[in-house]
């Protein structure tokens, strides 16, 4: 959404320009032929419509005064300065009050509505134009065609360099992405791997509680691997998978019960080992906090463009100030592994603790926002 509206922005600030242009034809034209059946009425629209270019030019530099009333209010000025031609011209005239200064209505109309926006200001136009003229000629045929073609065109041309502008953000993000994970990979490598490759092979040798705390190490171990494994960014993994099918598998947790909708709910496959990871994420702080047996809950309800996931306990809740002090210390469990994770994914993670248990709420996006 940046990259479009920055893209509109820039096209606005060249519509300036082109306006000023446009401006000077009302009045070097009008100026010249003179043919006016009223000319103090005609010479007033001619101020309007100067006018009009300066007070448009500034009202559309801002993106929040863009709306759709001043669009209508532009094109529907054009129209008015059309319909005026044969009442203050004369019904036998040939050139248009304004001239091509109804264009910049025109382009507004492309820039911010694309190409359907632009055809149907350009054929809306067109057709005033023709229906004001007493004897309608070839040319006049012609100027129709163009302003419908001009329209649609440039209206094509905008919504491509905005869809343009969104892909190469979205490409410069996949590559810092890449180039992080590369970095956290290395770093993973050569220090925490060799750490849990050590921790297992000890706790093998030792036995007793420091086998079981081996194993565990070997887990995590295998986990990173995996994950150094898969550096491509988030946005390039193509497919898509059940995000619901990808649940039940943690319903093989100790004391997790998982509840899923009778479908299937598809999402992007990263996008579904992101939530799952999340969502694995709070059931280890329920086994770490709470007890290994501790009993969680997780819901998952389909919204259509959105999942919602609650994962609940029944553990004494987080002590207030804990969650400040833990990503103080660099602890980065909540912050980064589950809020971190559905941020990215353009979502929202709301925490709710007290006396009687814990419960994540995570709403997420099916696509990236």
């Amino acid at each position: 959404m940046r990259a479009a509206l920055e893209v509109e922005s820039r096209m606005f600030r060249a519509l300036a320009y082109l306006r000023l242009a446009l401006v000077t034809w009302p009045v070097v034209a009008n100026a010249v032929r003179h043919t006016f059946d009223h000319p103090v009425a005609a010479w007033c629209c001619v101020g309007l419509m100067v006018v009009w270019t300066f007070v448009a030019i500034w009202l559309y530099a801002a993106p929040e005064r863009r709306l759709p009333a001043l669009l209508v209010v532009d094109l529907g000025l054009a129209v008015a300065m059309l319909v005026a031609s044969p009442i203050f011209k004369g019904p036998w005239y040939h050139a248009t009050l304004p001239g091509y200064w109804i264009i910049g209505a025109l382009v507004a109309w492309a820039i911010r509505f694309g190409w359907t926006g632009g055809l149907f200001a350009g054929t809306l136009l067109g057709v005033v134009d023709l229906l004001c003229r007493s004897t309608v000629v070839g040319t006049d045929w012609g100027n129709l065609f163009l302003l419908m073609l001009s329209g649609a065109v440039v209206g094509f041309l905008c919504g491509s360099l905005q869809v343009m502008a969104a892909e190469r953000d979205r490409a410069q993000h996949e590559l810092a992405v890449a180039a992080e994970r590369a970095r956290l990979a290395r770093a993973v490598h050569d220090g925490v791997l060799q750490v849990l490759a050590l921790v297992q092979r000890r706790g093998a040798e030792l036995g007793g509680d420091a086998a079981e705390l081996g194993r565990l190490a070997g887990e995590q171990e295998e986990s990173l691997r995996a994950l150094i494994r898969t550096r491509r960014p988030a946005a390039s993994a193509a497919g898509s998978a059940d995000l619901a099918a990808a649940l039940h598998g943690l319903s093989g947790r100790p004391g997790v019960e998982v509840a899923l909708p009778a479908g299937a709910v598809a999402m992007g496959a990263e996008r579904v080992g992101e939530v799952v990871a999340a969502v694995g994420a709070c059931l280890d702080n329920v086994r770490t906090h709470v007890g290994a047996d501790a009993r969680a809950w997780v819901f998952l309800e389909d919204l259509g463009d959105a999942v919602e996931l609650s994962v609940r306990d029944e553990g004494p809740g987080i002590p207030e100030g804990r969650l400040a002090a833990a990503d103080a210390e660099g602890r980065l469990g909540v912050s980064g592994s589950i809020q971190g994770r559905i941020a990215d994914l353009g979502g929202e993670a709301r925490l709710r603790t007290g006396p009687s248990g814990t419960e994540w709420e995570l709403v997420v996006p099916k696509e990236q926002p």
